[in-house]
């Protein structure tokens, strides 16, 4: 069966709906994602560092639990045309977040807008987004529609 948030792209994503995606960051994956995008600084490496900002260790990317808005971009075929974030508070290796997506404008041509919010295991808001961009129209629903009949070989969630 298809990711429900696929589903929901293939039946016409409307105002109102409401996406969720939950995920724990590693340590590991701070570091691949420094690796990836070069953001060495040391908030994300060095426990004195992080001593002198005042946090109990080394923090998460910001952009790399903003990152889970790419669940719901990809899973629904949006396309991105900006993003405007916000951090609130440090994630920390081992947090679990849940970011909630929610559709705040669609008009006929596809051209939407939607805020996100990040939610840490303490219920505490840890950052938002404001997302603009491209829902699928009618052709685009049904190419995923069938693709997701030939088991969505692509889609790995």
């Amino acid at each position: 069966m298809a990711n429900p948030m696929r589903q929901r792209a293939i039946s016409g994503v409307r105002q109102g709906d409401v996406f969720k995606c939950r995920r724990t960051f590693s340590l590991a994956e701070t570091l691949s994602f420094g690796d990836l995008t070069r953001d060495y600084n040391p908030v994300h490496y060095d426990e004195r560092w992080v001593a002198l900002k005042g946090y109990r260790g080394v923090i998460c990317h910001g952009l790399l639990v903003g990152s889970m808005i790419c669940e719901f971009g990809g899973q629904v075929g949006w396309l991105a045309t900006g993003m405007n974030f916000r951090f609130r508070k440090p994630v920390y290796p081992g947090d679990t977040v849940e970011c909630t997506v929610t559709i705040t404008k669609v008009e006929a041509s596809g051209r939407a807008e939607a805020e996100g919010i990040f939610t840490n295991q303490r219920g505490e808001q840890v950052g938002s987004v404001q997302l603009k961009g491209f829902l699928p129209l009618a052709p685009e629903s049904e190419l995923l529609r069938k693709m997701t009949a030939e088991g969505d070989p692509t889609n790995k969630l």
